[in-house]
């Protein structure tokens, strides 16, 4: 595992925009799926799903978060040095949708910019890459932008939301401690086979393979998601790396305020927090009403639930723990303390 400490660097504050749109998994979906549905909204607990407009790419709904960070907080666009875009929904294969952003945005040119390609792991593993180039003290102030469009009518589980989280140089901030890891053994558990090097776009990706039980038929370019390993990997992986960075920060688990963990399903969700004795006032849930929003569901679950309380005086103390893709798992200990929280923004 890869276990870090960043100093001098502080959590300013974030902000997050979801569609308008809010699809039910029980009311938009074929009579025939109906009974299917109710199983698996027992199951995995998703009734609600948030559903970009077709003209609408996720850099859209970060873009809306980063300009109501930057008026919340202040800062001028010439203080911005670095602009980080965590995201698997880019507006382009080329160039890097960061680009994009900072002229969208009005940064000045001499900001760095750049994308990373991670999903539900994302979120801890922006947040180091920022905040070590802040550590350094080359950068003084930055933004990070994490979230995805990957939400379908068809598809009962992912939902769209594009966040922004603003750090910043600040002597004797609380120091951050991070643990990170991968395991790219497991990389065909959750992947999209087309549209890359390996297998190109072409006609054929256009034409059905398979129709299943619902007369729905699926292609070749739709996302693979294998449940069975990714229940499997989640949790068996992420109890241990969240007691490791409690240990190698010295924390004990009264000591955290909330444990903020990705919202992958209720399943995978509930044996995590059982496995680590874990009070569900500690552990607060946005599957039902957001559903699995990828890399943005650690910002969606802090802004829909902990916006009001963050925003009270006093120093609160975070550990959120992101996992999935890559197979990736990353997990972050953060101190808030003034940090500044936008009402959730709909667009």
């Amino acid at each position: 595992m890869a276990s870090a400490t960043l100093r001098d660097v502080r959590f300013a504050g974030m902000a997050t925009c979801v569609p308008r749109r809010v699809v039910s998994n029980l009311l938009d979906c074929r009579p025939q799926q109906r009974a299917e549905r109710e199983r698996l909204v027992r199951n995995i607990g998703i009734e609600f799903r948030r559903l970009a407009n077709p003209w609408q790419c996720f850099s859209d709904l970060a873009y809306i978060a980063a300009e109501a960070l930057l008026e919340k907080l202040q800062w001028a666009r010439e203080e911005v040095d670095a602009l980080i875009v965590v995201t698997q929904s880019p507006d382009y294969l080329i160039p890097a949708t960061a680009c994009i952003l900072q002229d969208r945005l009005r940064l000045r040119t001499g900001v760095i910019a750049f994308d990373v390609n991670l999903g539900c792991s994302g979120y801890p593993f922006g947040i180091n890459v920022l905040g070590s180039l802040i550590a350094t003290g080359g950068v003084r102030k930055g933004l990070l932008l994490v979230g995805d469009r990957c939400a379908s009518l068809e598809d009962p589980i992912f939902s769209d939301a594009g966040t922004a989280t603003a750090l910043e140089f600040s002597p004797g901030a609380p120091p951050m401690f991070f643990d990170l890891n991968t395991d790219g053994s497991g990389y065909k558990a959750i992947m999209l086979p087309a549209g890359g090097g390996r297998d190109p776009f072409n006609a054929r990706h256009l034409l059905p393979v398979r129709e299943d039980e619902n007369g729905r038929w699926h292609y070749p370019d739709e996302l693979i998601l294998d449940g069975t390993e990714v229940l499997a990997f989640s949790t068996r992986r992420v109890p241990p790396a969240v007691e490791a960075i409690l240990a190698y920060a010295g924390a004990a688990k009264e000591e955290v305020d909330w444990f903020v963990f990705h919202q992958a399903n209720r399943m995978i969700n509930e044996t995590i927090r059982r496995k680590l004795a874990l009070p569900e006032e500690k552990v607060p849930s946005t599957l039902r009403d957001f559903g699995n929003s990828s890399g943005a569901s650690l910002p969606v679950t802090i802004t829909a639930r902990l916006r009001e309380a963050l925003s009270t005086a006093g120093k609160k103390r975070l550990l959120l723990s992101g996992f999935g893709v890559g197979l990736s798992w990353g997990n972050c200990l953060v101190t808030l303390e003034n940090a500044v929280f936008p009402e959730l923004l709909e667009t």
